[in-house]
Formats: structure tokens, sequence, C-alpha cells
């Protein structure tokens, strides 16, 4: 396996690998990822093979996504996204296989395919099993190759960012630089090792230059503002331990968050519908209320009655939650650790900074779910967000 930091040609060596021996009869090799769409989109490994092979003499089947050699020898893409996908080729033979990004597969897929690699006895080919991984993904892969490693045959060859000396590297670490600290390791540095347990830090918001509780007065007027409503299902009483339905008020400038205030309370249905009016009322009509939306009818119908009662008058939005709340709440952690996000001084301080400390491995999630719905929107984000929130730290 070839793996650790992005950017060191990772997917460029496995394609040469599968093509290293195609003048030669009897060749077949395959490479995978999770899905087609991985191997698809604009410079992935499917338009890569078309850049290197469309003026030579080998033929395309897109049907079959297929490249078939004038020896007779295939080189193959195909992809393992569900459980049991790996069956389809329990009849193939194939001298090389070849795993992009193998810290998204199953195990017992990868392990599975190991059953179609052989050749004929007469053969001089090699038969490899190859792969490329980051450090943000499946821990089977950790195991596998860095735990255990050579002395059960898995040889590991490190990947570093200067391995590709035709990548714009200047650019492509400001690029990882919007990642959360954790994430960013691993990516930049292949880091293995780095804690995953919480995302926030306490002194982003307290202490360093630059960086602390504010008055008031000291935010900027006159930006987008908004306050971010998202409703606790049950109320006190009903639940040993109920989330809370909390209010989060925030506006940006010039890329500074400002969180002004937070409502916070394990209230019964009537109490929050007095308390989201209270707040329209104090807030005024040129802040925007948006609300998380839960999927359904019932998530609509409740956005629609707060609009035609409680707000009347007033810019209601509903949010629809997608993937996990870690997942969101990435670009607010990387903001926050660049000093780029502010709190206003209010009795709601301890109980925030207190659940972004726990945040996502304990205690409640609602203020830091909120915190990540108004930077995701103000800072237009709501679709930059990334898959799976394996970057946490300590």
């Amino acid at each position: 396996m070839y793996g650790g930091a992005c950017g060191g040609g990772k997917s460029d060596w496995l394609l040469m690998a599968g093509l290293q021996y195609v003048e030669e009869q009897n060749y077949a090799a395959i490479i995978f990822r999770q899905t087609f769409a991985d191997l698809s989109l604009d410079g992935a490994l499917i338009e890569r093979s078309h850049d290197w092979l469309d003026e030579t003499d080998a033929h395309w089947d897109g049907t079959q996504h297929c490249w078939t050699f004038p020896s007779g020898s295939t080189l193959a893409f195909g992809y393992l996204q569900n459980d049991g996908d790996e069956k389809r080729y329990k009849s193939a033979e194939f001298q090389f296989i070849g795993f992009d990004q193998v810290e998204e597969i199953l195990e017992h897929q990868y392990r599975f395919m190991f059953s179609r690699a052989r050749r004929l006895a007469s053969s001089h080919i090699p038969v490899r099993v190859w792969s490329t991984a980051n450090p943000d993904g499946l821990p089977w892969v950790k195991q596998r190759f860095i735990v255990e490693g050579a002395e059960n045959g898995r040889f590991f060859i490190p990947a570093f960012l200067d391995d590709n000396p035709a990548l714009d590297r200047e650019d492509y670490i400001k690029s990882l630089d919007n990642l959360d600290p954790v994430h960013r390791e691993q990516l930049l540095h292949g880091n293995w090792d780095i804690k995953r347990t919480f995302m926030f830090k306490r002194d982003w918001f307290v202490n360093g230059k630059d960086r602390g509780v504010m008055e008031p007065e000291q935010v900027p007027k006159g930006n987008r503002t908004l306050r971010m409503w998202d409703f606790a299902a049950t109320a006190a009483g009903k639940s040993p331990n109920p989330d809370f339905t909390v209010g989060l008020k925030a506006t940006i400038d010039n890329g500074e968050l400002y969180i002004i205030d937070v409502q916070r309370g394990q209230w019964a249905p009537h109490v929050i519908s007095a308390n989201v009016k209270a707040c329209a009322d104090l807030d005024g009509k040129a802040v925007e209320i948006h609300i998380e939306e839960e999927r359904g009818a019932a998530g609509k119908n409740l956005i629609d009655q707060y609009s035609r009662n409680e707000l009347l008058g007033y810019v209601v939005t509903g949010e629809s939650p997608t993937g996990e709340k870690a997942v969101r709440a990435a670009p607010l952690a990387s903001a926050a650790e660049k000093g780029h996000v502010h709190l206003v001084r209010g009795t709601w301080n301890t109980a925030f900074l207190d659940e972004l400390e726990a945040f996502p491995l304990k205690g409640h999630k609602d203020q830091v779910d909120c915190a990540a719905y108004a930077y995701n929107i103000l800072a237009s984000l709501k679709e930059a967000v990334a898959p799976e929130p394996s970057w946490l730290f300590h």
C-alpha cells in the first residue's frame, strides 16, 4: 500500500501499475473505488486513463468500463459500493487488483478479491494486489498495513506531498488549511496516529491574541444576521436527559463569525412558541429566522405553522439536516481554530463553551449544531461540508 498524505501521486502510481503488463497476452487488471462516481469524476481514474490512452491502439468499452489492448489484455474499473458487490467478480481472475482509497472499502470486500488474484502456471507475470489510502478512513487499513505490516508480507510505502513535483504545493496546502486540525494533519502529513476525540478547544474562544469574549458594542453592525432554531423533541420530565431547544443569533463580517446570543431551555411546546416569538420581536425583522426542518411532512408543516402564526411577517427558512452533526461542524471548527469565531459576553457563554469542548463524543450537541448551521449559512458553505466525521481530536 502506498498511502498517507494527499497529493503524493497515489492514483497515478496505481494506474501505472495496472498498465505495466498490458503488452503481454493473458493479462487482466482491475482498479476499484468505492463508487462509480469516484471513478468518473473530473480528474479521477477513468478520465485520467483517457488522457493517457485515447491516442493509443487501446479500445475503450464505456459499458463495461474496460480498456482492451492489441495484445488482448484488459484494464477494467470497478466499484464496491454496497456489501455484496464483491460477489459480482466471483468468476473473474486478475493478475493485478488495485484499490484506490482502500480506506473507504469494507475489509471483507478487500479480502474477498484476493480469491480472484491468480495466474496460469506458465505465466511469468506477477500476481499483485496494490492499494492507496489516506489515514482518515476505516480503521482496518491502519491495522493491516501500519500495525501488522511488513512482518506479515504487507508492505507500506509512506506518501508525502513532496513526492509529487507536478502539484502546486503551496496552493494545495492553502486548500487543506480549510479543514479541521485533525483532518488536515492526516491529509497534509499522512499522520496515522493522531488522536480522534474532540473537535473544539476552549482556548480558541477565550485566550490568545485577538481572541476572547467581547462586548455587544464591539460587534460590527449592518451585516447579514440570523437566528437559528433547533427544537428539542421532548420537554424536561419526559426523558431522563432530554435535548435542549436552542435559538442562536449570529452575524458575519469579513469572514469573522460573531455569536451574539444563545437562548436555551428544556421547554414544553407552548413555551417554545412563546420564546420564538419573543426573540423575533426583540431581534427585529431585519434578522432572518432559520429553523431546522425535520424530514417529512411534519417538518414542513411546522415551518408553515410558524410562518403563518408566531412569525407572521418575518423571513423564515427551513433548514433540512444533511449528514452527521460533526460533519456540519467541521467548517466551524476550522474557522474557530484560526480565531475567526467570536462570542459576545452573556450568561450563556459557559454552557456554550462546555458543550463545544465535549462535542461530539459527550453531552448535548444542540448549541454546536446551531452554531454550525449559522456559520455554514452565513458563509455560504451549506454545500461545502464533507462526508465522514473521522477527524475528531484532543
